[in-house]
């Protein structure tokens, strides 16, 4: 890394500044990035879904959230890189601190959002330090063998499974547009143009996008900005006359053209590009600075696509059964390691029918690997599966009707009294936020310590929030709506996928985490004074009650879970045979306090 370093500092010196920002980002501000905009991997070896880094002419920092404190120190040097925690520590505190005034930070406006730059530019006014968009990103300019953008073609989304036409989606958002006296949408995010034109790709690793921009007018007609080689004569008889392909190049232009032509431009200055607003601040028309109206109208889902959801997770669910009795065979002979089981469960996802990928790289850690909360294993990593040990698996597939995410821990040999003790109190705050009934209007902010409680009851906790938004064959992390102590923003509505997944995390020695996915539904209460709002589970796979102490549960919890298990024998059973089926029927018997 240091020979790399030297090479952007060179670059950053020929451009005239002092520090250069370096985002987990691409130009749609993606989660999950392609391979051509990994530039925190390739500088600092850092291959985590969310990162900073901040690099002075003789110094650098990254930044990581609780979730990479553990594989930030395996993955990137300390004598080269300042290994910093959000939100104690941030970027702009730090280049405050570390650059003088005067000094200039040059950064690419296509990876940060307005709203970030808005506010680092304040700060760093404070000491006189300018922000500086430059031209090409200077990795870019040192990163000799960088790929390409994917070639891969576009698809259908077939209404079957998406459950409502393109057009009639474009017309409600349409709609909307006009109530804001929008007279066109500026679309970025790779999630809404998949949903809104019901279009589906393999652009981005684990996730169905295709590498595009789209504009949307008031009229419900709409341009994708693609490559052309992209797009089959299937796709364009799908998305009609009313959709019009241009090249992926002429984005920019044709909206300082619109905006030139003084319409009234509607972006989210939250998800867009700087490099947008860079565009509109130049030209005559008005912006509009609201949120992308398609990521709500995406997140909550049609009946067809929760039909799709709950076929998903019960043909989902067969695979992982499948898998949990080949660890409980397996695992204590010692002859496995970590990549033998995600390669087992991969083979055995294989074979569910609709499967297209997995959902995002398979957590699979045994032991103290399992305390590495978003830990990625390797070949040298890789720890063998042994007798006496705790291991996690966090997994989950892309289906054409539906996406998965679902985490079992399981004990392999006896499990220790604090293990069972810890397992017990993320057990009982996961039923807890499973049972939760609550009003309309209500955000995921507000339910998010009924899965803490348990474990804050002994001094325990989590780094990590409960619940992400899920989406229908997309994103298996979706916006706006979350379970966390941050997401106040956006009210859970019906229709909303969400995760239900509390844990632990003891460092050196195991993880634990159990994790469904949930459907926000309306309560079927009619006594109730106020409109309610309750959590269906629709993943069904075995909880290990092996290390359940029962006598820590309630007798509604342990009815909960009781119920649970029933449901999941009376799914899954039936397309299980053998020693496969006796696992599940075992794995699923009613337990007592007793």
């Amino acid at each position: 890394m240091e020979e790399k370093l030297r090479a952007l500092r060179q670059v950053m010196r020929e451009n005239s500044v002092t520090a250069f920002l370096v985002p987990h980002a691409d130009e749609h501000q993606s989660e999950y990035t392609p391979k051509y905009a990994e530039r925190l991997n390739w500088i600092s070896g850092f291959d985590g879904s969310a990162g900073f880094a901040c690099i002075t002419l003789s110094e650098a920092a990254i930044f990581v959230d609780g979730r990479y404190t553990l594989q930030v120190k395996n993955q990137v040097d300390s004598k080269t890189f300042e290994r910093l925690n959000i939100p104690d520590d941030k970027p702009e505190e730090w280049l405050f601190d570390h650059l003088k005034k005067g000094d200039a930070v040059a950064y690419d406006p296509w990876l940060h959002t307005k709203s970030w730059i808005k506010s680092v530019t304040k700060k760093l006014a404070k000491k006189d330090i300018k922000l500086k968009a430059c031209q090409t990103n200077l990795i870019d300019q040192v990163w000799k063998d960088r790929p390409g953008p994917s070639k891969a073609k576009a698809v259908v989304q077939k209404d079957k499974y998406s459950g409502e036409k393109s057009s009639s989606k474009r017309k409600r958002i349409a709609s909307e547009l006009k109530l804001h006296g929008a007279d066109a949408l500026v679309i970025t995010s790779l999630d809404s143009i998949a949903w809104l034109l019901n279009i589906r790709g393999r652009d981005v690793e684990h996730t169905p996008l295709v590498l595009s921009f789209a504009i949307l007018f008031d009229n419900a007609k709409a341009v994708l900005f693609i490559d052309p080689d992209k797009v089959n004569r299937e796709v364009k008889t799908h998305l009609g006359k009313q959709v019009e392909c241009k090249p992926k190049d002429d984005f920019i232009k044709d909206v300082k053209k619109l905006s030139d032509g003084g319409l009234k431009i509607m972006v989210d200055p939250k998800r867009a590009p700087a490099a947008v607003f860079d565009v509109l601040s130049d030209s005559e028309g008005e912006v509009i600075e609201l949120s992308d109206p398609c990521q709500l109208d995406k997140a909550c889902k049609n009946e067809v696509e929760l039909d799709g959801a709950r076929s998903a997770h019960i043909r989902d669910a067969v695979a992982v059964c499948r898998f949990l009795y080949w660890v409980d065979e397996n695992g204590p002979t010692g002859k496995y390691d970590e990549l033998d089981a995600v390669k087992k469960l991969f083979d055995l996802r294989k074979e569910v029918s609709m499967f297209q990928d997995t959902s995002f790289d398979t957590i699979s850690g045994a032991g103290p690997n399992g305390a590495i909360v978003h830990y990625r294993v390797t070949e040298k990593s890789s720890r063998k599966l042994e007798k006496d040990m705790i291991y996690l698996c966090d997994s989950g597939g892309q289906y054409l009707d539906g996406t998965t995410d679902i985490t079992r821990t399981v004990a392999i040999g006896t499990p220790t009294e604090e293990q069972k003790d810890h397992f017990t109190r993320v057990l009982k705050g996961h039923i807890a936020l499973a049972q939760a009934r609550f009003p309309k209007g209500r955000t995921g902010a507000h339910l998010d310590t009924l899965a803490r409680k348990s474990l804050w009851d002994v001094g325990l906790d989590y780094e990590h929030g409960t619940g992400h938004g899920v989406g229908s064959y997309l994103g298996v992390h979706e916006g706006p709506q979350s379970i966390s102590p941050l997401g106040y923003a956006t009210p859970l509505k019906p229709g909303m996928i969400l995760s239900n997944e509390p844990g632990y995390y003891k460092t050196g020695e195991y993880g634990i985490r159990i994790e469904n996915l949930v459907i926000v539904r309306n309560s079927e209460y009619e006594e109730e004074e106020r409109p309610m709002l309750t959590f269906e589970t629709i993943t069904l796979v075995p909880i290990d009650t092996r290390l359940v102490n029962a006598h820590m549960m309630s007798a509604a919890e342990i009815t909960w879970l009781n119920i649970y298990h029933a449901k999941v024998r009376e799914k899954i059973s039936p397309m299980l045979s053998g020693k496969e089926k006796a696992w599940l029927l075992n794995a699923t018997e009613s337990i007592t306090s007793l």
